[in-house]
């Protein structure tokens, strides 16, 4: 994993000129830099580092009209060089790339104290003082200050030491997934389009399927160059252009995200943690539009604060963020945000929930907002079982979950095998790897309980009730994995009884007013006084002064118990009898091949009309199937 180094400082301090001097690779490529003397784009270099590894550097515009491009650059950069002329000292811009710098999370630097040919001695003290001053108080707070002069060599030595001591810093963690910010998009004759950008993270070879976002073109990787020099892999922390085939110029702008295809998602609308600027002349409203930067991306957007109505300079804040276009971004990524009117940065700060889905800010309470604002300094697990929370009643897939926590594949694999092992998350979809959290697994859990208890209590004759019945009580939408995970976490816990097709509640039991009972034993008697010829519904109902609907769940509780068969409406046999007729008409198939209703007739002594339909539950049963008006053993094994 290489180290990138990204110059910062105000407009005509020498940055280019020093890289020149560093490296003999002159940044400025464009004729109009040439001609203006000063940096447009952004300029790329290297220097070689002890050990054959190669530091990458990144030259940054310091005019303001240019800050937009400053920010491009420095995103994805490791540590600063913030140069600083010996004769003018801290000027506007110096201060704007430290503070973006400063937002972006840059950590280290070092400094340049550049033109000392220029000043004299106590010219050049009083510089250093002023610079150390400015310092105080930011990340580069007792920085070395190494005073360097491009034309005359000067401290050129003792600069190229400190910033091979500094690339000798660990680098920042960097998750697997491969993602490239593009920064510059050209054609290339006879190679078609070529973007660069530095790689953050992830790493890809040459032949590679990669999806560009947010439009979602797919292509795929051509070729590789670092430094130009050709490459069959890209690794991250490396500035690197790559060829990419079947997409032209017009297809790309800068900002846009090179990545594998399917690997990472857009968003219109993101959580982040907000910072405002100390010297910001005024805070943020809510609601507010901004130019929101994020990698080498800028758009419009507005600010959703979740509990105050303006982010004071100095002041932190969790807010929601509504993009204008879509976007892509991983949780960590540092973002800035500049005032329309007028144009200047005000605040900077970092992505906690990139994705779309998250609950709306109503439905995120005190303790959330304090848990999200807490994430970026959270040990792996909590980072995980908070975004599990965010997902939602239905989780999320461990592709996701490499997005809201910025964990590699083989360490979110293994947390996630921690966490599901002391019962905190859990795995309801083995294919797509989909995660849910305990928090939200228990409450699709309880409402399932509380569908089945309302159906008890709705249907007190019935033994149980039919799956289909609770996934409808958790609510609309459950995927068909999660529900019956649900259903059989329920059962085995004992929480849930599964008697064939129904479930029921442990301590559920038939319960049956002495009216009920009383009707229950009726028809049942009914039934047992005329086995072969069943009462007719209408008569028995008016002898008995009932009505067919109070009749109903009787007759299904005596099914269900398996003391009747129900044939068709208005028409049930005893079980027993049942078990005979069926085993009559096995036997006589066997010896005959066939039967007509006629042949039923003879062997059951059961009426045509009756005997029709039970030939009809047969074929249902699939013990005889139809073969023009007579039946056949279906299969004469059964």
């Amino acid at each position: 994993m290489s180290v990138i180094m990204g110059t910062a400082g105000h407009i005509d301090h020498g940055k280019t000129s020093l890289i020149r001097a560093l490296t003999g690779i002159d940044c400025d490529r464009l004729g109009e830099e040439k001609r203006r003397g000063i940096t447009i784009e952004l300029g790329f270099a290297y220097a070689d580092l002890p050990g054959g590894e190669r530091m990458g550097i990144v030259d940054m515009p310091g005019h303001e009209k240019f800050v937009r491009t400053m920010v491009a650059g420095a995103s994805g950069i490791d540590f600063v060089l913030l140069v600083i002329s010996a004769d003018e000292g801290v000027m506007p811009q110096t201060r704007e790339h430290l503070e973006i710098c400063t937002l972006l999370g840059v950590k280290h630097g070092i400094v340049a104290l550049t033109k000392t040919d220029m000043v004299d001695a106590e010219m050049l003290e009083l510089a250093k003082e002023d610079v150390r001053e400015f310092l105080t108080g930011t990340f580069l707070e007792g920085a070395p200050i190494f005073p360097v002069s491009s034309v005359t060599g000067e401290g050129l030595d003792a600069l190229r030491a400190a910033m091979v001591e500094e690339s000798r810093r660990q680098p920042r963690r960097r998750s697997d997934l491969f993602r490239l910010p593009v920064d510059r998009v050209f054609s290339l004759k006879g190679h078609g389009t070529v973007v660069t950008g530095t790689l953050v993270s992830g790493s890809a070879k040459c032949g590679d399927e990669v999806e560009l976002l947010p439009s979602g073109k797919l292509s795929h990787i051509r070729s590789i160059q670092s430094h130009g020099q050709a490459q069959e892999v890209a690794e991250a922390g490396h500035r690197i252009s790559l060829n990419l085939h079947g997409l032209g110029v017009e297809d790309i702008s800068r900002g846009d995200v090179v990545t594998h295809t399917g690997t990472m998602k857009n968003s219109k609308r993101w959580i982040v943690e907000l910072t405002c600027l100390k010297s910001s002349p005024r805070g943020l409203r809510h609601r507010g539009e901004v130019h929101f930067h994020h990698s080498a991306r800028e758009l419009a957007a507005r600010l959703y604060f979740y509990d105050r109505d303006r982010l004071e300079p100095g002041q932190s804040a969790l807010a929601e963020v509504h993009f204008s276009e879509p976007v892509a971004g991983i949780f960590g990524d540092r973002c800035i945000v500049r005032a329309f009117s007028p144009l200047r940065t005000v605040a900077g700060g970092s992505i906690l929930y990139p994705l779309d889905g998250a609950p709306r800010r109503s439905h995120i309470d005190e303790d959330m907002q304090a848990r999200l604002m807490a994430l970026p300094d959270s040990d792996e697990q909590t980072r995980i079982g908070v975004q599990l929370e965010l997902a939602g009643r239905f989780g999320a897939t461990q592709a996701d979950l490499s997005i809201l926590t910025d964990l590699s594949r083989k360490s979110l694999e293994k947390h996630l095998q921690a966490m599901s092992g002391k019962g905190s998350v859990f795995c309801w979809d083995k294919d797509t790897r989909c995660w849910i959290s305990s928090t939200w697994l228990d409450r699709l859990l309880d409402r399932a309980l509380a569908a089945t208890e309302a159906f008890h209590k709705k249907n007190p004759l019935e033994h149980g009730m039919a799956k289909g019945v609770i996934l409808a009580g958790m609510g609309a939408g459950v995927p068909p994995k999660l529900a019956h995970f649900v259903l059989e976490k329920l059962i085995r816990s004992g929480r849930l009884v599964a008697e064939g097709e129904l479930l029921r509640l442990p301590e559920h039991k038939v319960s049956l007013a002495d009216d009920q009972q009383a009707l229950k034993d009726a028809l049942l008697k009914a039934h047992e006084a005329s086995p072969l010829m069943p009462p007719n519904h209408t008569e028995l109902f008016a002898e008995l002064g009932i009505t067919a609907r109070q009749a109903q769940p009787i007759f299904k509780l005596l099914v269900s118990e398996g003391s009747l068969v129900k044939i068709k409406e208005d028409l049930y046999y005893i079980s027993a009898v049942m078990d005979e007729l069926r085993e009559k008409v096995r036997q006589f198939l066997q010896d005959h091949n066939e039967i007509t209703p006629g042949d039923f007739r003879d062997i059951s002594g059961i009426s045509r009309k009756n005997g029709i339909a039970l030939l009809e539950h047969f074929d249902k049963e699939q013990l005889t199937m139809r073969v023009g008006d007579k039946r056949v053993l279906r299969g004469r094994s059964a």
